[in-house]
């Protein structure tokens, strides 16, 4: 009795396993790219104060920089929820605030090669402003999973 209970209830969650993880919309390549920069940009707030990992910083810069540049190319896919006389200008408006982005890597970029530590930490405090908002202008937002 114990059997068939224990293989009912493991038939059951195989059953709704699928639905219940994977049920989310395919991540685009603009998804991929920003969840490259992401993880980068994570650790090099953690040690961007720490010129004994500047060499490192420096190479977490490097993986932002490349996925910044090829995300500028894609268009978000928050666009198709744009009305279509807008969706020019909105990739646009998107594509500028990726080259803005872009532009204050490369600040950090040369502030950590300087061996300037402290003002590599205020820009990469702007970089995550810069980021905060723009999530919100242009990143589609996800649904709730129940």
């Amino acid at each position: 009795m114990k059997i068939r209970l224990l293989l009912l209830t493991l038939i059951g969650a195989l059953v709704v396993a699928p639905f219940s993880f994977g049920a989310d919309e395919p991540e685009t390549e603009l998804e991929t790219k920003m969840d490259k920069i992401g993880s980068a940009f994570r650790t090099l707030r953690r040690q961007i104060s720490d010129p004994a990992k500047n060499q490192d910083s420096l190479a977490k810069l490097a993986v932002i920089r490349e996925n910044a540049q090829a995300s500028a190319k894609l268009e978000p896919a928050k666009t198709a929820e744009v009305p279509a006389a807008q969706q020019q200008k909105f990739v646009a408006d998107f594509q500028a605030k990726m080259k803005e982005f872009i532009g204050l890597v490369d600040k950090v970029i040369a502030a950590v090669k300087a061996n300037n530590n402290e003002e590599a930490t205020k820009l990469v405090g702007v970089m995550a402003d810069t980021q905060k908002k723009a999530h919100g202008d242009f990143q589609k937002k996800k649904k709730k999973s129940s």
